[in-house]
């Protein structure tokens, strides 16, 4: 303070000759009286800066000087970190309020009006730089924004998914990341104002409970409906396991299917379940049907020899074909055709085969018989010698056309008579074919 004793000279570091350089010119700035009162010259005028009686003046000017270029090395050093480093707003603002108050009324002998001015030259950039992190600050917010709203959309999305499409587990293994990622976003992100984080928390948070209520609801549905067809599967066990003795074979087989129609309309309970009640359904239909094939069989074996008399008359049928005498192949038929029945059943997997055969040779004499009938059906001679008779008398008259159209040299009426006769008896040969086939 202004006119306090100043304190032992302190040990000072040899200085460097810039160093010296800026000593002696900050010295230009003091003087010191007798009595040891060391002043500074400012634009204002003289000030008191403080006093150090017994010393000489280079040494009472020395010890000021030093706190002055303390002071300037401290400017000096905030000049260079607001352009090298990246400050903070409030380290910016706290710096500048503090060199402001040292130089206010410094005890320090040197260019303080210069060192004044430096300073508010730094102000200006200080504001630069102000401006510039507040603006990348409003850009991390924004970003922070745009990556929490991503989250939150995120969350929805699944939330807004058809409950019967949806895969319950990793869905929420998402979520739960999502909640991570918000959570790491709120602890080293960069902060966003409140209304907008609540408002964004408010839907995520939303998204969320409508997931777990869905899947709850989902869950228990699908409880229920296991329950209901663990029930219906039940009864159907009980059915197949009271059908498996029947030895009615058409009529269980049957059932059987309906069985199986009603499991598959049933739905499915629960995968442990399902897959025991299934096994005892299908236990009890193998045991059925493994009955059923084991008495087929049996009857395949005594029906076998019934296939051995079939198979002979088979042969004697087919030997009746091609027809060249139709009222013998018929006789022989109907003499065949009563020793078939009367051979009895033949084994299931031999039936169609040794049944076509036979309807075979039966459609074929069948055919000769109406092929026969219709060429020998007065009707149809009636109607051909009919027809005869008419193309006979138009031909006669086409003939005559013809001699008039070659008397009078009439070549297109030459060429349509000659085209319009040779179609009549074209036609004439045709019926007269029929008329003859119709006589037998």
């Amino acid at each position: 303070a202004a006119g306090a004793a100043a304190p032992a000279t302190p040990a000072v570091p040899v200085p460097t000759p810039d160093e010296e350089a800026e000593a002696a010119r900050a010295a230009t700035f003091g003087r010191v009286d007798e009595d040891g009162t060391v002043h500074v010259v400012e634009a204002a005028g003289e000030r008191v800066v403080g006093q150090f009686p017994g010393a000489s003046a280079p040494e009472a000017l020395a010890l000021y000087v030093r706190r002055f270029l303390d002071l300037q090395a401290k400017v000096a050093l905030f000049e260079a970190r607001l352009s090298a480093t990246d400050l903070s707003v409030k380290e910016i603002d706290q710096t500048l309020t503090r060199l402001t108050e040292e130089l206010a009324e410094p005890a320090a002998v040197g260019d303080l009006d210069g060192l004044r001015t430096r300073l508010e030259g730094l102000r200006e950039r200080a504001r630069e730089r102000r401006a510039q992190a507040e603006a990348e600050r409003a850009a991390a917010r924004e970003a922070a924004i745009a990556a929490r709203t991503q989250i939150v959309e995120q969350a929805e999305k699944i939330a807004a998914t058809d409950p019967s499409r949806i895969q319950w587990r990793p869905a929420g293994e998402q979520l739960r990341s999502l909640l991570d990622q918000w959570k790491d976003a709120q602890r080293s992100g960069p902060r966003i104002d409140r209304p907008t984080e609540e408002s964004l928390w408010k839907r995520f948070s939303h998204a969320r409970t409508t997931f777990d209520r869905e899947r709850r609801h989902f869950f228990a549905e699908l409880e229920s409906r296991n329950a209901d067809a663990k029930a219906a599967k039940e009864q159907l066990v009980a059915e197949a396991e009271a059908l498996s003795t029947s030895t009615e074979w058409g009529a269980t087989s049957a059932a059987y299917r309906d069985l199986m129609t009603r499991w598959k309309a049933a739905g499915r309970a629960s995968r442990q379940v399902d897959d025991a009640l299934w096994a005892r359904f299908r236990t009890a239909q193998d045991a059925f049907f493994a009955a059923r094939d084991a008495a087929n069989q049996a009857v395949d074996e005594e029906f076998r020899a019934n296939l051995e008399v079939k198979e002979a008359l088979l042969v004697e049928a087919e030997a009746l074909l091609p027809v060249r005498d139709l009222a013998a192949a018929k006789a022989a038929l109907r003499s065949l055709q009563d020793r078939w029945d009367a051979a009895g059943k033949v084994p299931r997997a031999d039936l169609q085969r040794v049944e076509g055969r036979m309807r075979a040779v039966e459609n074929a004499i069948r055919d000769a018989d109406s092929a026969q009938w219709r060429r020998t059906n007065p009707e149809t001679r009636a109607r051909a010698e009919g027809a005869a008779a008419q193309l006979e008398q138009a031909i006669a008259g086409l003939e005559a056309d013809l001699e008039k159209a070659r008397a009078a040299g009439d070549q297109r009426k030459i060429a349509d008579a000659q085209a319009a006769l040779d179609a009549r008896r074209a036609w004439l040969e045709q019926v007269q074919r029929a008329a003859d086939d119709a006589r037998g």
